[in-house]
């Protein structure tokens, strides 16, 4: 018995100002992947991760609507 697709979660709107101003830090990325910071940074060296930002202090930032947009395309 074939198992059927997942329906779709795209977001059928554009993200407003506010979200594409919201960010995540990489504790919030890691929590939502269970993934832990090291596999995030595996990841980041293969060019598989969600695109981030450094801050001056060496923080790393996500745009929340981004990182919603690469879940999307995960999800195929």
């Amino acid at each position: 018995m074939a198992i059927p697709p997942k329906p779709s979660r795209k977001r059928e709107k554009a993200p407003s100002d506010t979200d594409r101003l919201e960010q995540l830090s990489l504790k919030d990325v890691c929590e939502v992947l269970a993934i832990s910071p090291s596999t995030f940074y595996d990841w980041r060296a293969k060019n598989v991760a969600p695109d981030c930002f450094k801050l001056p202090n060496g923080q790393l930032r996500f745009s929340k609507a981004e990182f919603l947009r690469w879940l999307d395309e995960l999800e195929g």
